[in-house]
């Protein structure tokens, strides 16, 4: 493994500095900073702005055990069998005990929640909750209206810096292997450094590893490469949650409209094209069931009619109903010409989130001391192998806060302030390459063999030209993003389906047809 990403370190002279450094702006990284102590310096670093993250385009909500009629207890058992087994116990345990707290202190800080008839908290239900456990804001619109409340109180905080437009590349570490900053590159493709003895990585996923993504455009799994090249861990990666109902189009799109699972939850029936509902007599919860299940019987489903979706059908809904439940699925399907109270919703499985990711202990650290990871970047063990639905951002909040507090004890012994070393990496040929033909090409790769349903032949195939265009990136330079990104893109397909050969058995949302 290639140590660092780019070799342009010699004369680098402008150091920032920082006690923290939170790279991403979704409900992990400004939950982690809302935690820091505000004795303590802290960045936000973020590629894009906080409008442009995995957690801003969430829309179902956050599962926690807050009803009277549910309990922990049973949170716990229905992750459990959402991951097939995988789970980490203990991890599981942190998450639906601690996380009914972390929600109530989301409502003390005025996330807009939306409430029934009676002015409490109105609960819902998705796949894999056998209660109804879901908290949700703005209809379908929980992320973008937790980010914003979470944002606003991180503007003021005075101990707060938040750098947008900002792309981290490396982590810079001493002799010791003890993280003290990080390169960056600004808007004009210039690198600087941040000094800071505690970063934590909160960037999100890895969709743009495939053809079609409910993630941003920014999410190419920047952190997790870098955190790699610095000495953490990888775990779990053949685990990719496909969400079966990403909004089918006809167009050529990167990113898929995502059509919630709360739809589902409030009575949506898959059907074919000939109004069949084909996922009863497929699992006890027949559209409800775990993601995993689903989308394997959609696809399936495709495989045999030929068809490129299927549909959800709302229609047993009136339009100020839906109007108002799902304002923003409504809006968007009205836009593209479809009335969602007449017309059934074409949707097609489409990649959505890693579930595996940066290994991390229960307090969020990764094995290098000083680097922390949080959110979809994390593999903290509570998905296992399948990820129960609204359980991410809940995560983002529970191992947000732990890392913050490790954090908070550990500035308590470091008084010196650090200052990074700068390396001297071997000087690699610089040449042009045509990065997005490059990436469309390992997308389309990545969508054929390490999809839904995968087989041996398939993805050895795939992994013999990851490989290759992966060596052909290590073996030049060129720097800026585009090529970062590319190469951190490469990095991952191979980490991907190097762990999706390992793992012979089907097992959660790895499924493979051999």
């Amino acid at each position: 493994m290639m140590r660092y990403a780019t070799e342009d370190f010699s004369e680098l002279t402008e150091h920032l500095h920082f006690d923290v450094l939170i790279i991403g702006a979704g409900i992990a990284g400004l939950y982690t900073a809302l935690h820091i102590d505000e004795g303590h310096s802290c960045c936000i670093l973020t590629k894009e702005d906080t409008e442009i993250s995995n957690s801003w385009l969430a829309q179902g909500g956050i599962a926690a055990a807050i009803s009277p009629l549910d309990d922990p207890k049973y949170h716990f058992e229905d992750t459990m069998i959402a991951g097939a087994g995988l789970c980490d116990e203990a991890a599981v345990r942190v998450l639906v005990s601690e996380g009914p707290d972390d929600v109530r202190k989301l409502v003390d800080m005025n996330v807009p929640f939306d409430l029934d008839p009676e002015g409490d908290l109105d609960i819902t239900r998705e796949g894999g909750h056998h209660r109804r456990r879901i908290v949700h804001a703005g209809g379908d619109a929980t992320g973008r209206e937790t980010v914003k409340a979470l944002a606003h109180l991180v503007s003021l905080r005075s101990n707060v810096t938040f750098m947008p437009h900002n792309f981290f590349v490396d982590i810079l570490t001493d002799e010791n292997g003890e993280v003290t900053g990080c390169a960056v590159l600004d808007s004009t493709d210039t690198l600087y450094i941040i000094d800071s003895p505690n970063i934590v990585i909160a960037t999100g996923g890895i969709g743009q590893v495939y053809k079609v993504s409910t993630n941003p455009a920014v999410a190419t799994g920047d952190g997790l490469m870098a955190a790699v090249r610095a000495g953490a861990q990888l775990h779990n990666m053949e685990f990719i949650q496909f969400h079966p109902t990403g909004l089918w189009s006809d167009r050529d799109e990167n990113r898929a409209f995502l059509i919630s699972e709360s739809v589902r939850g409030e009575g949506g029936l898959l059907k074919n094209k000939a109004g069949e509902r084909f996922m009863v007599g497929q699992h006890e919860l027949a559209e409800l069931a775990p993601r995993d299940i689903v989308a394997r019987g959609i696809t399936r489903e495709l495989q045999k009619s030929g068809e490129d979706h299927v549909f959800v059908d709302i229609t047993s809904k009136d339009r100020d109903y839906l109007e108002n439940r799902f304002p923003t699925i409504f809006n968007e399907c009205l836009r593209r010409g479809m009335d969602i109270s007449e017309t059934w919703i074409p949707v097609c499985p489409v990649q959505h989130y890693l579930i595996g990711g940066i290994q991390t202990d229960l307090n969020a650290r990764t094995g290098v001391p000083g680097l922390y990871a949080c959110g979809e970047a994390a593999s903290t063990g509570v998905h296992g192998a399948n990820r129960l639905a609204s359980n991410s951002m809940l995560e983002c909040l529970v191992f947000g806060r732990r890392a913050a507090t490790d954090i908070n004890e550990r500035l308590a012994s470091q008084s010196d302030e650090t200052v990074s070393a700068l390396p001297h990496p071997d000087r690699r040929p610089v040449v042009s390459r045509d990065f997005s033909a490059l990436r469309k090409e390992l997308q389309q790769t990545m969508n054929d063999y390490g999809g839904v349903l995968r087989n041996e032949a398939g993805m050895t195939k795939a992994l013999a030209r990851m490989t290759e265009i992966h060596e052909s990136l290590l073996a030049s330079c060129c720097p800026g993003r585009a090529y970062i990104e590319t190469l951190n893109l490469a990095a991952l397909s191979v980490e991907i389906l190097r762990a999706a050969l390992a793992r012979k058995e089907s097992v959660g949302a790895h499924y493979r047809e051999d």
